[in-house]
């Protein structure tokens, strides 16, 4: 079995060595092999593994969502309607996400709109900043409580 230190692994994977030590930390990946001297040594399917991780990360999945995709993925043979339920309730996530931006994106759009240049003392964006009523608008509520 041919063995890699953590750096290889980290430049292989695309991820931090930071972010390695902390998956192992919470038992996302199994602890290392060490050498005699105490360096963490990998295997090569610790980069498939850390791939996929990053990948899932990448599309917002939670930590606890991606202990349980690694977990079915163990099992190959098992109907993947739980893989799928996974996967619908992170798409449920962005779509939550996608208008909370799309909310912010309006209310953005209005206070530049207000502007017209000038001073600071004056400016429009600045009043709707400090003005805190405003911001408790029904709307503005709904987009929080998403």
């Amino acid at each position: 079995m041919k063995l890699m230190p953590i750096g290889k692994l980290s430049k292989l994977a695309g991820v931090k060595i930071t972010t390695i030590r902390y998956y192992e930390s919470i038992g996302l990946i199994s602890e290392p092999l060490r050498s005699d001297s105490g360096r963490r040594l990998y295997a090569e399917e610790a980069v498939q593994k850390l791939s996929f991780i990053r990948h899932s990360r990448d599309l917002g999945f939670s930590i606890d969502s991606i202990e349980g995709l690694l977990e079915l993925q163990s099992r190959p043979d098992q109907d993947c309607l739980d893989v799928e339920r996974i996967a619908r309730g992170q798409l449920g996530e962005v779509q939550k996400r996608l208008i909370q931006l799309q909310a912010l994106e309006s209310e953005l759009k209005r206070m530049i709109k207000g502007c017209s240049g000038g001073v600071v003392g004056t400016c429009k964006i600045m009043a709707a900043l400090n003005d805190h009523e405003e911001c408790q608008s029904d709307e503005h509520e709904r987009v929080l409580s998403l």
